[in-house]
């Protein structure tokens, strides 16, 4: 089982220390962000496999960090916070959290709930695999396994780029992709030329794709922001 990318969200320096060395002696990836918008940054960049954040950050309170996430991303987020009422626990799990453990833990505790979220991932990308080899989107037909895009029963000719590109918004289907997590997922970086590079194949990409390119059915522009790919009845 591959170790997971893991943000870890945490303003006070000692306990971020003590969580960067439990996943380093444990050989997790980590990346690392000290407020709420550095941590939403990061997981919009970098597309963790899950998140521990703390709730109480010095510019954003930690739910609204969940909010924002789970505006566009289902990823895991394991709360840690000193938060201990029923209430707070409540408005975390309510607006999207996938777990939450008590401030102060256990070495042993953070890795199980780690090890759980793990699993529970592996399990349900194994399932999607199984189930969601075939993407149906209206006239649209992605055979994942052949490596083949179709449009009313005709294939579509696209470049690497482009199937790559057309793969990424239907997986993720309804949300919006930033510019730089969708640069992230293509090109492994994030430079301006990497975004003036996917204006120009996802105008190819919609030439191919839309009949009326100026008048979308399958992929939204959110300007300034990125692209999402609609759900057509």
């Amino acid at each position: 089982m591959n170790k997971p990318l893991i943000l870890v969200v945490e303003d006070d320096a000692p306990i971020r220390n003590l969580m960067i060395t439990i996943l380093k002696t444990n050989d997790y990836r980590y990346l690392v962000a000290s407020s709420g918008e550095a941590a939403i940054l990061e997981a919009s960049s970098h597309n963790p496999d899950i998140v521990l954040l703390d709730l109480g950050l010095p510019d954003l309170d930690g739910v609204q960090v969940i909010r924002k996430i789970r505006s566009w991303s289902n990823m895991p987020i394991i709360v840690i916070s000193a938060r201990s009422e029923d209430a707070d626990k409540i408005e975390a799990l309510d607006a999207g959290a996938d777990d939450y453990l008590i401030k102060p833990f256990s070495v042993e505790e953070l890795l199980a709930r780690i090890r759980v979220t793990q699993r529970r991932l592996s399990y349900m990308t194994s399932e999607m695999l199984a189930v969601n080899s075939v993407f149906v989107n209206g006239k649209l037909r992605i055979d994942y396994a052949g490596g083949c895009a179709y449009l009313d029963g005709q294939e579509l000719h696209l470049t690497p780029i482009e199937y790559k590109l057309l793969c990424l918004l239907s997986k993720n289907v309804g949300k919006v992709l930033t510019h730089t997590f969708i640069t992230q997922n293509i090109w492994g970086r994030s430079w301006d030329k990497d975004i003036a590079s996917l204006r120009v194949f996802m105008a190819t990409l919609r030439k191919k794709l839309e009949a009326e390119p100026d008048s979308p059915q399958y992929i939204q522009t959110h300007i300034g922001v990125g692209y999402r790919m609609m759900k057509v009845e």
